[in-house]
């Protein structure tokens, strides 16, 4: 009997380390059958909301030899350093000035201003009301040269990622339903249809503000450097299409016109002279 047990004790010391290997042991084996400890990094993060981006000094060709006429002649232009907000201002940011300045309230207030849409883009501001928020904010409405330096980059792409069709990865838009603002993206939805620049929603979503006056031919006249537009009219500019636009209207050199006092869907960004 002593013999049995002295022998099953050696068993369970010979047995037991194959039981259970130490981690290093057990990390090499799944190396050595193929498996690869993971490489993934965490994904880097999104700006803040309010952030904003240098876009830098220099030319770019602006407008469109094969835009609507308004677009045209294409020409290049030099625009200074600037920065620009990387969101559309949201329902929360325009909130915050509300409260804050006491202003009249856009139309359709109460029914934007819900939980579930302070994350996505004010509509229902005219030009007006657009100004003072981003002189609120210690900033401005940019120009349209600066809108679509912004959007396009200087490699003369149709669209803020590139010359490809828009498709639901890139932009909010071909929608039919306004839906009490649900239609509406909330700010950074859209990785794959960011600017150069990495600014989001440049096309589709709302209609944004620019400071520029509207003028068909004004392309024809503009100058080379820092243009600003028109010195007065009737009518403002407006960039970027909308939720409700079809894919031509989300081009970054398409221009469009609305009277400055209309609250219409239009939204807006703002820019900052460094």
């Amino acid at each position: 009997m002593r013999w049995i047990l002295v022998l099953v004790a050696l068993l369970g010391f010979t047995v037991h380390p194959a039981m259970a290997a130490p981690p290093v042991e057990k990390a090499a084996k799944e190396l050595a059958t193929g498996q690869k400890p993971s490489q993934e990094t965490p994904a880097a993060a999104k700006p803040s909301e309010g952030a904003m981006v240098v876009v830098p000094a220099g030319e770019f060709m602006m407008g469109s030899a094969t835009g609507d006429s308004d677009e045209q002649p294409e020409h290049k232009v030099y625009v200074n350093s600037f920065s620009m907000d990387v969101y559309e201002v949201t329902v929360g940011q325009y909130a915050a000035f509300l409260q804050a300045k006491g202003i009249d309230q856009p139309s359709d207030w109460k029914t934007m201003n819900q939980p579930a849409n302070q994350k996505r883009p004010i509509a229902n501001v005219d030009s007006t009301d657009a100004s003072a928020y981003c002189k609120w904010v210690g900033k401005r409405l940019p120009t349209e040269a600066e809108w679509e330096k912004a959007a396009r980059g200087t490699d003369g792409r149709l669209y803020p990622w590139g010359n490809d069709a828009p498709t639901p990865l890139h932009a909010n838009f071909g929608k039919t339903e306004w839906n009490n603002h649900g239609v509406l993206a909330p700010i950074g939805s859209f990785e794959a249809g960011k600017s150069p620049y990495g600014i989001y929603d440049m096309a589709g979503n709302v209609w944004e503000w620019v400071s520029d006056w509207y003028d068909y031919n004004y392309y024809k006249v503009s100058p080379s450097q820092n243009p600003t537009g028109p010195s007065s009219g009737g009518t403002k500019a407006v960039r970027g299409g909308s939720w409700y636009s079809n894919p031509r209207a989300l081009r970054s050199s398409n221009r469009s016109l609305i009277s400055p006092t209309d609250q219409g869907l239009n939204g807006f960004r703002c820019a900052k002279t460094p």
